[in-house]
């Protein structure tokens, strides 16, 4: 019986002591904090950079260093919504090797040779395209998921 009893003191002083500790509030320990704020100032830095780091005339370069049948066309590009979508005009139609580009979608490639985006021709002779990088391409269903970021060495025929 003394055993018993000892054990049912020890239970009851080990109950209220985790009673007494669950009561108590709660602080986060300084390095979560820390690490949670550096996040909410990087994550939306680092999305800003990105989307600065692409100019019209890194997106202008893009589209024939994607696509041979593009290379030669002198293609002028305006941002319609920054590091998203431009629209491009190209000063020499494409080679001939698609009756009618519009519609067409060509993935472009950036100066490290992998893919950054991809273009949707407007117009039948495929001087007039919009074109849309990262994500974005993907959601305009240009090119998959699988396909942005991957390396390109050369541009794509056919």
């Amino acid at each position: 019986m003394q055993v018993t009893t000892k054990l049912e003191s020890l239970g009851d002083v080990l109950e209220a002591a985790a009673a007494r500790d669950l009561a108590k509030p709660r602080r986060q320990p300084p390095r979560l904090v820390i690490a949670l704020l550096a996040l909410a100032v990087i994550v939306p830095a680092a999305a800003f950079a990105g989307a600065r780091l692409v100019s019209n005339a890194e997106v202008a370069k893009s589209l024939p260093a994607g696509t041979l049948s593009l290379g030669g066309t002198e293609p002028t590009c305006t941002i319609v919504k920054d590091g998203v979508e431009y629209h491009c005009v190209l000063a020499k139609a494409p080679k001939p090797e698609v009756s009618d580009w519009k519609g067409t979608v060509e993935p472009t490639v950036d100066a490290t040779k992998h893919v950054n985006g991809g273009c949707r021709s407007l117009n039948s002779g495929g001087t007039e395209w919009e074109c849309y990088i990262g994500q974005a391409a993907v959601d305009q269903q240009i090119i998959g998921s699988g396909f942005l970021g991957s390396a390109a060495l050369a541009p794509g025929v056919g």
